[in-house]
């Protein structure tokens, strides 16, 4: 009978975890960005996991999953799933609307995850 308590009590708490380290569904982080547009120079200072909308142009592609987006105030590294930049052919010069988390770091720049990405028309 412990050894099932016990079970129990492991798998709870590593069901816990792993809910931990997975995040907001995408469509939560796109209805929290609808009310947080903002440009680069804030959403470089907010809290990790804050839901943004960014508007901006690439100005570079660094992999095949990280751009660069610079609007008036500053620019920011953008984390793209490949999946997503190769549907909407992202190249550089591209205006765009970003929806994403912003991602802090100890020991480099704040970056955006990208959830969506769409090309704005002019």
């Amino acid at each position: 009978m412990k050894k099932v308590a016990l079970f129990v009590v492991l798998a709870s708490s590593m069901v816990a975890t792993v809910s931990a380290w997975a995040g907001k569904d995408d469509h939560v982080i796109i209805q929290e960005a609808a009310k947080n547009h903002v440009q680069i120079i804030k959403a470089q200072k907010l809290a990790d996991e804050t839901a943004v909308t960014l508007t901006g142009t690439i100005t570079k592609k660094i992999t095949e999953e990280s751009f660069e987006l610079k609007d008036s105030t500053a620019s920011i590294l953008l984390d793209v799933d490949d999946d997503l930049s190769r549907a909407i052919n992202l190249k550089v010069g591209d205006q765009v609307k970003v929806i994403g988390e912003v991602d802090t770091h100890r020991h480099r720049a704040t970056d955006i995850e990208v959830v969506h990405i769409e090309k704005m028309t002019h």
